[in-house]
């Protein structure tokens, strides 16, 4: 009777949204989304000031997990944008597409969501499986850029519930969650699926995929993305501007956070083609409602689409290479390719998972972890296994990156990063820590030190941060002991840094750590 009711109640819903949008697209096409909302909406950027970007148990938390999930997931091929690149004549994703599933005009990204069925999430398993790698936070890729909802929506059709896996996965996600005492983040790329070009298509434009830059779906005659059917409109953002940026955008945004009351809401990229006056909305209303709930939330943007005073910054695939006054995250996915799953998928080693958490957590960052289940809701064996690895790592040193703070620097060593940002992200996937590279954090009165790489045993080690010219920050060394091991460390202060012997029984062959009392005089 429930799911009956459920069910009445939902296409009860749909069906007055779907009247509702005939009878106020003519005022919403008369009004410049770039100006709407000015008269009754005052708010500017300076009453944000007030609201702490970053919360103690978030500077605190240092790892989160979420997962790049969804009907992208079903075909399983070259990334998850395989929903744009499918419409491309000559693009090789369309040419996989037409060969196994035929023409986009017969077989549209729609058609894959009957396939997206989910049969084997399970919600508690997964919370538990990261609470295990040591998150303290996690999460679902909300919305991606394709306008698929991951929860139980009012707004759209196209959402897990009511389509595909028929499942809540956030609400699901936020239940066990809670019951492990972790924060939710619920992230969206939806600011891209609005259809931009529908008014302005001209046949010069679809000869350059650039011309499309900002909406995911490509604007082709006689594809899905162009149909005005009632329906998939949801999907493929094809509607007028400014009922998508009211109804969708902020919509979708505002009914998450009044069903799930998410800890972290992040954004990806193009929030920019979001008038300022939504992107205001949106801001004043999750920190209106996080003071209802009594609760210190975060809000991520990137590439300065919103301002840096009351959010967080994040960097994809790439790091800061300094100490930052401010925390900032950096997303990163646990594959060397693809966010999503794909039959070809390689996945990277623990050690270089790990090496990037100690770098980030150094400079005063956050890792956000990307994993790639499978359509089915598996994680595959590859993934779970560096997760419980880099958990067994954390369970043992967890002390060097929790809750700790930056040290006066972030380390020394012959390996350096080049400038944070996704243009380098390449480079960034080279890099290879050494046993030369050394990672400080700080805690109270303690000072730890973190070797990136398997260390030799009875190996005489120099911290050159603690030489004499920089005695101000750490004053005297009151004692030495390296973490795993119960030997004595011999060790002894000099000029030029703290000399340090490592015990014979150092067997770690991600990360040592080495543990310095310091007593300021």
């Amino acid at each position: 009777m429930n799911n009956f009711i459920h069910s009445a109640r939902k296409r009860f819903s749909l069906t007055m949204l779907f009247a509702g949008a005939i009878l106020i697209s003519s005022s919403c096409l008369a009004t410049n989304p770039k100006t709407e909302g000015k008269d009754d909406f005052k708010e500017n950027w300076e009453v944000f000031k007030e609201h702490k970007a970053s919360p103690k148990w978030f500077a605190d938390a240092k790892l989160g997990i979420y997962f790049h999930w969804g009907v992208y997931s079903v075909p399983a091929f070259a990334n998850e944008w395989y929903p744009r690149n499918m419409h491309f004549d000559g693009h090789w994703v369309n040419k996989h597409h037409t060969e196994k599933y035929g023409p986009v005009n017969e077989f549209g990204y729609h058609d894959f969501v009957p396939m997206f069925k989910a049969e084997h999430f399970n919600a508690k398993e997964w919370v538990q499986l990261f609470k295990d790698a040591g998150a303290k936070f996690a999460g679902p890729v909300a919305e991606h850029h394709d306008g698929f909802s991951m929860w139980d929506s009012e707004i759209t059709p196209w959402n897990s519930m009511d389509k595909g896996p028929h499942k809540d996965i956030v609400g699901e996600m936020k239940k066990e969650l809670d019951k492990q005492g972790m924060k939710l983040i619920t992230t969206f790329h939806h600011s891209r699926n609005l259809q931009r070009y529908r008014d302005t298509y001209k046949e010069e434009m679809a000869k350059t995929r650039g011309k499309f830059n900002h909406s995911h779906y490509p604007f082709y005659p006689g594809t899905p993305p162009t149909s005005d059917d009632q329906e998939l409109k949801y999907l493929y953002g094809n509607m007028p501007e400014a009922e998508w940026n009211e109804k969708v955008w902020f919509g979708k945004l505002k009914e998450v956070i009044d069903t799930y009351q998410p800890d972290i809401i992040w954004f990806d990229s193009w929030l920019d083609q979001i008038p300022e006056d939504y992107r205001k909305k949106f801001c004043a209303y999750y920190l209106e409602e996080a003071k209802k709930w009594n609760k210190d939330v975060v809000i991520v943007r990137k590439q300065n689409d919103l301002p840096i005073g009351f959010t967080v910054d994040d960097l994809e695939k790439s790091r800061k290479n300094k100490i930052e006054k401010n925390v900032w995250m950096t997303d990163e996915t646990i594959s060397k390719g693809s966010w999503c799953y794909t039959d070809k998928l390689t996945i990277k080693p623990t050690e270089d998972v790990i090496h990037v958490l100690i770098d980030i957590v150094s400079k005063n960052g956050v890792l956000l972890l990307n994993v790639s289940p499978k359509a089915d809701g598996s994680i595959p064996q590859d993934q779970r296994t560096v997760l419980k690895e880099m958990g067994a790592w954390l369970k043992k040193y967890g002390e060097s990156i929790y809750e700790t703070r930056p040290w006066y620097t972030f380390g020394e060593g012959p390996t350096k990063e080049p400038e944070g940002d996704f243009k380098n992200h390449k480079k960034f996937l080279k890099i290879k820590y050494t046993a030369e590279d050394i990672r400080y954090t700080t805690k109270e009165n303690t000072v730890y030190a973190s070797v990136l790489g398997k260390v030799t045993p009875e190996r005489d080690y120099v911290l050159k941060a603690f030489d004499k010219a920089h005695k101000d920050h750490f004053g005297k060394v009151k004692g030495v002991a390296v973490l795993g091991s119960d030997q004595k460390i011999k060790w002894k202060l000099k000029k030029d840094g703290l000399h340090i012997t490592m015990p014979s029984d150092i067997v770690d062959k991600d990360a040592s750590v080495i543990k310095i009392q310091t007593q300021h005089i």
